[in-house]
């Protein structure tokens, strides 16, 4: 498959260049996806077959006091890379998240509900799909959750083995429930989903629900740390981003990734 990924430095365009080469590798330093003039010039100069967007704008709090940064790039950027792929018959494969939905039904969000988003991120994604999608049938939304790799240290298992090795109190959320994906698996389904053309919205997530706090310690005990986890309230952790309470998504096109917590102990093998 000749490929370009957008948004290759982060845990899950990192899992698609190693599955796709190097060469495949588009870092922001090179193109940012807000100019058109240079995404134009790059699909038209390199000439792939898929074009996977990895590239977002994900600081969920800070994009409450900074909604043109986030537009700019969750729904600007996405319609600027479908634009171009229609105009040179590339397929394009743009990633989404859980936040388009509030999280109030009680059971996972499959690809025919309804979104709502709580908040500029998800609204700004939701903006993003529907940009992309109107520009042709060559476009694939693939929605996610909680997705966590190895390449940034900034994920969330990451973080959770960093703060219980510095003997730091660990206080998680159970009150908000997610699809723990590995960004590996991900990586994996999305190959598959663009090799096979696969078009509209798909939500690819690791099969299985948790909470935050049972996700961390999942993480503490495949890494062999005995730290304790205290399970607080959404409320107890005041953030200026609403997060919808249950984040957890199924599909009704694809199959559910491998369970979160065989995700967990594969990742905790390769930290």
């Amino acid at each position: 498959m000749r490929a370009l990924v957008l948004g290759a430095g982060g845990q899950l365009g990192a899992e698609l260049v190693h599955l796709l080469g190097t060469e495949s590798a588009v870092p922001h330093a090179e193109v940012s996806i807000t100019d058109g003039d240079a995404v134009e010039a790059l699909i038209e100069g390199r000439k792939p077959e898929v074009v996977f967007n990895c590239a977002a704008y994900n600081a969920v709090d800070r994009a409450e006091s900074e909604r043109d940064a986030a537009y700019a790039i969750n729904a600007e950027g996405p319609r600027l890379l479908a634009a171009a792929c229609r105009r040179h018959d590339a397929w394009f494969v743009h990633f989404s998240t859980n936040f388009v939905f509030d999280g109030a039904g009680a059971e996972p969000y499959v690809e025919s509900d309804v979104p709502a988003p709580l908040s500029v991120y998800g609204s700004s994604k939701l903006a993003g799909e529907e940009n992309a999608l109107r520009e042709g049938a060559h476009v694939l939304v693939v929605r996610t959750a909680a997705v966590f790799g190895t390449t940034t240290g900034r994920s969330f298992p990451e973080r959770i083995v960093q703060r219980a090795k510095a003997g730091e109190k660990l206080r998680v959320v159970s009150d908000q429930t997610v699809n723990p994906t590995y960004a590996r698996d991900l990586a994996a389904a999305a190959f598959d989903l663009a090799g096979r053309r696969f078009s509209g919205v798909v939500h690819g997530v690791a099969d299985g629900c948790a909470g935050w706090d049972e996700f961390a310690r999942a993480v503490l005990a495949e890494s062999g740390l005995p730290t304790e986890v205290e399970s607080i309230a959404t409320d107890a952790f005041p953030t200026p981003a609403r997060r919808p309470p249950n984040g957890c998504l199924a599909s009704i096109r694809y199959q559910p990734l491998r369970h979160w917590k065989d995700a967990v102990a594969d990742w905790a093998k390769n930290p």
